[in-house]
């Protein structure tokens, strides 16, 4: 491993003197004050460590003073509560007194805020429940005119229980507005046919109540099964790192795992997928040679009711959880027991005990497929994620499995290759200096940047290349942090062409995560108090701008309908800023095409179709949508919904090819792609037909075509005689 990588991943060295300064402010802090206090909480073990962490290691701290602490209280409450229908404004005002001691609590003081905010937040909830409980039951009048306002953002916190009270009556006619013109569109699309059952408005109207009410329900199951102080503490901590930036995050035990689990793409589990459905976590279907297949007690269709850590742990109810919850507490460590309470079809119960065994979602790494395009071949390589298993030595890593991808293409005898980054968010910054390095001889990939402000390159050392072909990297605005780095570093060298949305994400930061373990100087990334995502570093393309905020605008802009959604960094008030640094030494790669007329060709070809032109006309529509203002008058909802849906629809054909492009796996993947699984399967087929029928993969495909076309008629005029005169 190169000295800089190893420099930047070794956690025996990362980094000491911000270890011995995090220790050191936290046994002082400790230490300090009247002898007879009482011992620190594990809220304030918590919340003093993450403030000295925040405070000694980010990128760019805040001075955590009483102006943070008022962001902090307000946002706290919002983050709560989002909708703004929960609290009243006087709430905020009877807990004024610690708006400016927030500070103080991360600094070692008591820790009281969130503890009597959470308690005014019961309360209140209880009190909402009875408000739906009691709105739900009478039918509501939808020919009156009245608009519901969804954007919390745009509303303030109730003045007073009548008007929190009109809050959510709309918020609830709203709910159910949109569950009563669906069926109304159901009655009317079914009319005339065999078998129908006609019912009336005042029926639809009910059971669209009901609907409500059951939704409703199960929301309020997870206040209060699920919804526990310690998520509240969570959400507390997060609100204070998210004011750093939006990629510092505390992480309890357990969704520490889960993180690692994604990137890594393996797990402990049982091999079974989950759905949720009308409330329940339900088996969706089990995988072969997981553990609760070779059981032969789990079917698809069973519904886990409880979960216990081992034969004797307690159990847990599922009643309020999400899949995401449950999937935390079902997986586990290697060996490990779990038990499960399972409802069967019959309805009865059966308590069965699991023994954890390692599940690989290799859905999630790697694949790619060869495109015939008249007599051209394109390898078709989709990454979604920079994957890497931190915790074992053999672990899986993106950066030799895209080497092998390409390998493979090679041996089919490709003409080019197109990686797929779009809703790439990243990963292992090592694996995509590995990935560069395979389509660039020896050189810089990025730079990065620490609070000190002396920048690094971080290099390709390996020498040599594995393919020096056409190259085409696709992104979008959801292409973020190391998918920028590939797609930048490929643009500035001159070594391929990037396409896409008119930016990618724009997360120019980088995060490493720390356990909140000071009995291990903090080198312990799974303590049991949890662990602190913090962002140490920025990292900046080879020519010196950031892609924080501003992102990789490609070469080739393709409109798609999410360009005017607010979902990149520089819609997060919290981000970091753009800037820029001196440019690093690096060679222009030389091309047998030229790259500006290549580029101008794909726009002028996007340019006059029609079909782009329509999706650009569509995304200005859906963004629209963010402001999240409905009528509550049935008419004027239901032309809206119309709308929406002949947008939705429209963009739908839109993106899908009206002849398929010839995409087929390789010969040598056969097995990889046909298993036992039959659910797998037919998964990667799915994929297969979806990549087929892409219109912007086939853009790529185009622009690889117009490359090799330009290379071969390069070399043919190299070949021909030079004309003598005489």
């Amino acid at each position: 491993m190169h000295k800089a990588l190893k420099y930047l991943f070794d956690m025996k060295r990362f980094p000491i003197i911000l270890i011995l300064a995090i220790a050191g402010v936290f046994f002082a802090t400790r230490s300090s004050g009247k002898s007879n206090a009482a011992p620190p909480t594990k809220y304030e073990k918590i919340l003093q460590m993450v403030g000295a962490i925040l405070t000694q290691g980010h990128y760019q701290p805040k001075d955590i003073n009483d102006e943070f602490s008022r962001q902090i209280f307000n946002k706290y409450f919002e983050d709560l509560d989002p909708e703004k229908n929960i609290f009243l404004a006087g709430d905020l005002n009877s807990l004024e007194r610690f708006a400016t001691k927030i500070d103080d609590e991360v600094k070692g003081a008591p820790v009281q805020f969130f503890i009597e905010a959470g308690k005014l937040f019961d309360t209140r909830v209880k009190e909402a429940e009875a408000y739906y409980k009691e709105m739900l039951v009478k039918p509501f009048d939808f020919s009156k005119e009245e608009t519901y306002i969804g954007d919390g953002d745009k509303k303030s916190f109730p003045a007073t229980d009548a008007a929190r009270k009109d809050e959510w009556r709309k918020y609830l006619k709203y709910l159910t507005l949109q569950r009563y013109a669906d069926l109304v569109d159901s009655r009317e699309s079914n009319k005339g046919k065999e078998g129908a059952i006609t019912k009336t408005d005042a029926e639809l109207e009910k059971e669209a109540r009901d609907k409500v009410l059951a939704a409703m329900n199960r929301t309020f199951d997870r206040y209060r099964n699920k919804f526990t102080e310690e998520d509240k503490f969570s959400v507390f901590v997060n609100v204070i790192t998210e004011m750093m930036d939006p990629h510092t995050e505390f992480m309890p035990p357990l969704d520490k795992r889960y993180f690692d689990e994604t990137m890594s793409g393996s797990f402990f589990g049982i091999g079974a997928q989950l759905t949720y459905e009308e409330g329940n976590i339900k088996i969706a279907s089990v995988l072969p040679g997981g553990p609760a297949q070779k059981s032969a007690e789990v079917e698809a269709g069973d519904i886990i009711v409880r979960v216990a850590e081992g034969k004797e742990g307690t159990a847990t109810e599922l009643s309020g959880f999400t899949v995401q919850d449950a999937v935390k507490l079902i997986r586990g460590k290697m060996g490990s027991e779990v038990k499960l309470t399972l409802r069967k079809k019959d309805g009865t119960l059966k308590n069965l005990t699991l023994v954890r065994d390692k599940i690989v979602q290799d859905e999630a790494y790697v694949r790619s497929a060869v495109i015939n395009e008249g007599s051209q071949k394109v390898g078709y390589i989709y990454l979604p994620e920079f994957y890497a298993d931190f915790g074992q030595m053999d672990g899986v890593r993106s950066g030799m499995d895209v080497a092998k991808e390409v390998n493979k293409l090679k041996g089919e005898g490709i003409d080019g290759i197109v990686i797929d980054l779009r809703n790439n968010g990243g990963g292992a910054l090592y694996d995509v200096i590995q990935i560069a390095g395979l389509f660039i001889d020896e050189g810089p990939v990025v730079q990065v940047r620490d609070r000190q402000g002396k920048p690094q390159v971080m290099k390709d050392r390996d020498g040599g290349i594995i393919y020096d072909g056409p190259l085409v990297i696709m992104v979008n605005e959801m292409s973020a942090s190391a998918s920028e780095i590939l797609a930048a570093a490929m643009q500035d060298y001159g070594r391929g062409v990037v396409m896409g949305s008119s930016s990618t994400y724009g997360k120019g930061t980088v995060q490493r995560t720390i356990g909140l373990d000071p009995e291990s100087n903090f080198t312990n990334a799974n303590s049991d108090l949890g662990s602190l995502k913090l962002t140490l570093q920025k990292f900046y393309r080879v020519n010196g701008g950031s892609t924080q905020q501003k992102g990789v605008v490609p070469d080739v802009v393709v409109p798609d309908y999410l360009e005017y959604l607010k979902i990149r960094e520089k819609d997060n008030p919290y981000s970091l800023k753009y800037d820029e640094i001196t440019k690093a030494s690096y060679p222009m790669w030389k091309t047998g095409y030229n790259r500006e007329s290549i580029t101008q060709m794909a726009a002028n070809r996007i340019a006059s179709d029609t079909i782009f032109k329509r999706i650009q006309e569509a995304s200005v529509f859906v963004g629209k949508q963010n402001d999240k203002e409905y009528s509550l008058q049935i008419n004027k909802y239901r032309q809206d919904q119309k709308q929406i849906r002949e947008a939705v629809k429209k963009i739908e054909g839109l993106t899908k090819l009206v002849k398929p492009l010839p995409a087929n796996f390789m010969k040598q993947d056969e097995s990889k792609y046909i298993s036992v699984d039959k659910d797998k399967n037919e998964r990667y087929k799915q994929w297969l037909t979806a990549v087929s029928k892409d219109i912007y993969v086939d853009q790529a495909v185009k622009v690889i075509n117009d490359m090799v076309a330009q290379q071969n008629l390069a070399k043919a005029n190299s070949k021909k005689e030079p004309v003598k005169a005489f």
